[in-house]
């Protein structure tokens, strides 16, 4: 059978420009749908979900507004397994308990920010975003000396806008991959069971400083140490580092 050299070499070029369309369009489809290629986070429109999947770490992030009579209790259940977590504290909660602040920050952990009145941040104008973030963000920094970059948005209402000013003030975007619901269901176990079941690497978990979160806290603790995760805090979490 006679043969066309020709015809092998420009199949070549076309699969190999097939290859490479190929590529673009995966590495186009991850820039827009916010998918981390260095990690396996989970981010949707520059929005993290979760932190790095392939890791055993996990958050519980702490959202601080009012509460603060059940902190002390969680800090010392925390500080007695050595875990170091992230609070999301509102700049209105922060002006009134700077001692509170402190203090959590004193232990260890990271402080990140939750707006500065709990408002909508969907509903809200270009200059209000900017408003909430930055305001609780010099609260902060003057308070206890640092620049917070991490911003969760109250009652996880967001707009494009929202993080788009978050990213121009230096922030990422935090929401959660699982929701204790903790405000509104006042049940130790049914927190616990929120927070545990099918927990696994890079689980960013929500709470809130409640009676019932605080009696729930050292069980939720003790399973997911059984399960071989790490809690950690949420930038720990969101890093390529595996442990």
């Amino acid at each position: 059978m006679k043969k066309f050299p020709f015809l092998t070499i420009s199949f070549k070029n076309h699969y190999v420009n097939f290859l490479i369309v190929l590529m673009l369009l995966v590495v186009a489809s991850c820039a827009v749908l916010g998918v981390n290629m260095i990690t396996t986070s989970s981010v949707i429109n520059g929005v993290y979900y979760s932190g790095n999947e392939d890791s055993n770490k996990i958050s519980l992030m702490i959202n601080v507004y009012w509460g603060t009579e059940y902190l002390d209790g969680m800090l010392e259940i925390l500080d007695k397994y050595d875990v170091k977590t992230t609070f999301f504290v509102g700049g209105t909660w922060a002006v009134k308990e700077s001692d509170m602040l402190e203090k959590i920050y004193e232990s260890g952990h990271e402080i990140g920010n939750h707006g500065y009145s709990h408002k909508d941040q969907d509903k809200l104008s270009r200059e209000q975003n900017q408003k909430e973030i930055l305001m609780t963000h010099n609260i902060v920094d003057e308070l206890l000396g640092f620049e917070m970059n991490l911003f969760a948005p109250p009652s996880g209402a967001y707009s494009k806008t929202t993080v788009e000013v978050a990213s121009e003030l230096g922030y990422q975007t935090i929401m959660w991959t699982r929701d204790t619901i903790d405000w509104r269901d006042k049940d130790a176990d049914l927190i616990y069971s929120r927070a545990v079941k099918d927990a696994k690497g890079g689980d960013l978990v929500l709470m809130h400083p409640t009676e019932k979160t605080l009696e729930a806290l050292e069980r939720i603790i003790l399973t997911l140490q059984e399960k071989g995760l790490k809690i950690t805090t949420v930038s720990d979490n969101l890093s390529a580092e595996v442990e």
